[in-house]
């Protein structure tokens, strides 16, 4: 083995060793920053693997927030104050409706695109934030691009450097037109809401209870209507159960109490109608309306309406009087109303009356119509049903009369019916009134009979007058017999001469021609005033014409009880429209009567002539006898009723019917010194009213 030796010789072995101590240590120290220097390196691996998530996660996180802002409409914005240079996120130019890009915007470009109505605000907002240090809040419009206008909402922070003077604003700006358009259309819905609660008088209201005891809060909500309806003052918020009972009116308030607990204990709805007295003293009409608010089958709580129906309660109460005077009236005048369509065979409308009529009880309900036309009396069914027919296809109204057998007694009623058709409604629609004219034509009947009494009492009293007359009439009748006979002597003598002298023989014959007319018309008017149905004959007369034939027909009356006779008759008289023989008993009556009332003292008797007030022809026939009777002066035109003993008191009452049936009146006044006078009336052309 072969030694090596590592020092030289004279070199000394301390120094060696320290030369070796330190070549170790040196070692030992390049051994431990190379492992710093690796666990650096490993350290900076790290770090930038964490720089890298980092990055990744900030790349991440600007996404997401860029999506937030592109979701929420909102962008955010730096504005240099010193530059007057501005830069926005992508979203602000997403909302100017710009292209996103890098580089700042001058702020005059971004005024241009505010609402030019906006922009002296906006502005004006700003400066006065940066001059008082405090945050900027507005709402402004701004123009795209497109013209399309949008409405932001804009937020900003002042930001200052060390000696407190602002040198930039970093801030938000987000897009509010659709939560702006929401808003408008919610205050358009609520404007349009309360305006219609306004004009229909209906408020809306919400409670979790209703305030009765043990029920909790009442937690109630009225809308500004309902405050108005009770006459109360929002501000002073919905009453409590007791003062809204308060505000009831007494009558009603028991009814009302009532109602509110059995919602409360049952849950269930409500629709009253009551009266509540406002503060003011007004009382006004309310209809409520109430139903249980359920979620998931939890009650909880009441919503409802209330209405001010003050109005349509006056009317429904005005309308159910007027139904009853009108139900009434109905059953007074035995006339309904109906209401129905004689094609389908429909009916709309029967008041009670009408079912009544019919003889059918009107808690029947509806009646079909064939029961209603099987009332009618066979012998008129086809009669009814023709007329019904005509009118539907001519669609006309109609009137007709007829006879029904009532459902319940079968007892024969005449009725009149009446129709109208509304040329707008359906074929066959009809509306009218049905009367029962029954006592109407039993009236009828009797009037007949009446008339025909009468017109047999008149023939009588104007025969029980031929006694009183025949004087006068054999000498009116033996005046021209007897010049006829003297005549026709003369007319012989003139033809016995030789020769006959016919000259004188001919007017002879003309004489004895003209009294036998004469004495013809004599017996012509009387027969004509006693002749027993004599039809009325209306014509054109001259009321002189018939004075003068009732006085000639009078002249042995008068002159045997030392009468005299004064006619004061207008010569311009008008003609009237009546019948010559009922006026001529007219006359003779009260000429008769004139003369009865003078027959034992003697006296005159005048008949004139005039015109009325109402422009109608005035006859007046007066007497100097024993006047009219203190008593019971009404009553002297009555039938039957009499001053004279052996009179039959027909004579005026029929004189009365006489100048009625004419158009005209009578009456009769005492004279201021004696005697009495009869006055009547008849329309100049009168119309015959028989």
């Amino acid at each position: 083995m072969t030694r090596i030796h590592f020092l030289a010789p004279g070199f000394p072995l301390a120094e060696f060793v320290a030369f070796f101590v330190i070549l170790g240590l040196l070692e030992l120290r390049f051994r431990e920053r190379a492992n710093e220097l690796h666990n650096t390196n490993r350290k900076l691996q790290e770090m930038q693997a964490e720089f890298l998530l980092m990055s990744r996660e900030l790349q991440e996180s600007k996404a997401r927030l860029e999506e937030a802002q592109r979701v929420a409409h909102v962008g955010y914005f730096i504005w240099d104050l010193k530059t007057d240079r501005v830069i926005w996120s992508d979203e602000t130019f997403r909302i100017f409706g710009l292209k996103p890009q890098d580089e700042p915007i001058d702020l005059a470009r971004v005024g241009e695109m505010m609402h030019p109505e906006d922009r002296e605000f906006v502005f004006r907002t700003a400066e006065e934030a940066i001059r008082s240090g405090v945050q900027v809040d507005c709402e402004h419009r701004i123009l795209r691009p497109t013209g399309e206008m949008r409405v932001v909402h804009s937020l900003g922070d002042l930001k200052k450097d060390s000696s407190g003077q602002p040198y930039q604003m970093f801030g938000t700006t987000q897009d509010i037109t659709d939560r702006k358009r929401a808003e408008e259309a919610l205050e358009r819905s609520q404007f349009y809401l309360s305006e219609g609660q306004r004009l229909a008088h209906m408020g809306s209201w919400a409670a979790s209870s209703l305030g009765v005891r043990g029920s909790g809060d009442l937690n109630i909500y009225w809308s500004d209507e309902v405050y108005k309806i009770f006459g109360l003052d929002p501000q002073n918020g919905p009453p409590n159960l007791e003062q809204y009972l308060a505000a009831v009116h007494p009558d009603d308030r028991a009814s009302m109490a009532k109602s509110v607990r059995m919602m409360h204990e049952q849950r269930c709805g409500c629709d009253l109608t009551n009266r509540i007295v406002r503060p003011n003293g007004e009382v006004r009409y309310i209809r409520c309306v109430g139903v249980p608010l359920l979620e998931d089958g939890v009650f909880k709580g009441f919503v409802g309406t209330t209405m001010d129906v003050t109005e349509q309660e006056l009317l429904t109460q005005e309308l159910r009087r007027e139904r009853a005077y009108l139900r009434e009236a109905q059953c007074l005048t035995h006339a309904g109303s109906w209401a129905a369509n004689f094609v389908t065979g429909q009916i709309f409308h029967l008041s009670d009356e009408t079912v009544r009529m019919h003889g059918f009880d009107p808690s029947e309900g509806a009646i079909p119509f064939e029961r209603f036309f099987n009332t009618v009396h066979p012998e008129d069914q086809p009669g009814v049903k023709a007329a019904l027919e005509s009118a539907t296809r001519a669609g006309t109204d109609y009137d007709i009369e007829y006879r029904v057998c009532r459902a319940n007694d079968g007892s024969i009623r005449f009725f009149r019916s009446l129709g109208h058709h509304n040329p707008s409604g359906e074929i066959g629609n009809y509306i009218g009134t049905t009367m029962d004219i029954t006592e109407q034509k039993r009236a009828e009947q009797e009037r007949e009979r009446l008339r025909q009494l009468e017109a047999d009492l008149a023939h009588t009293n104007r025969v029980n007058m031929l006694g009183e007359l025949a004087a006068a009439l054999a000498h009116e009748i033996k005046q021209p017999i007897s010049a006829a006979i003297t005549s026709a002597n003369a007319c012989l003598r003139w033809l016995a001469h030789d020769p006959p002298d016919l000259e004188r023989a001919r007017a002879a014959a003309t004489r004895i021609e003209e009294d036998g007319n004469r004495a013809a018309d004599v017996i012509n008017r009387l027969r004509s005033f006693y002749k027993k149905g004599a039809t009325p004959e209306r014509r054109m007369l001259d009321v002189k014409d018939i004075v003068q034939e009732m006085t000639v027909l009078l002249r042995n009356e008068v002159v045997q009880h030392s009468i005299t006779i004064h006619s004061e008759l207008d010569a311009n008289m008008p003609n009237i429209l009546g019948d010559r023989v009922q006026l001529q008993q007219v006359f003779m009556n009260l000429m008769l009567n004139a003369i009865e009332a003078m027959k034992d003292t003697g006296g005159e008797l005048t008949i004139r002539s005039g015109l009325s007030p109402e422009g109608e022809l005035l006859i007046s026939i007066s007497d100097t006898g024993v006047g009219l009777p203190l008593k019971n002066l009404e009553r002297i035109f009555d039938a039957f009723h009499t001053t004279k003993p052996q009179g039959t008191g027909m004579g005026l009452a029929i004189t009365r019917s006489i100048v009625e049936s004419h158009g005209g009146r009578i009456w009769a006044t005492a004279n201021q010194e004696a005697g009495a006078t009869f006055h009547f009336t008849l329309p100049r052309e009168a119309e015959a009213h028989a």
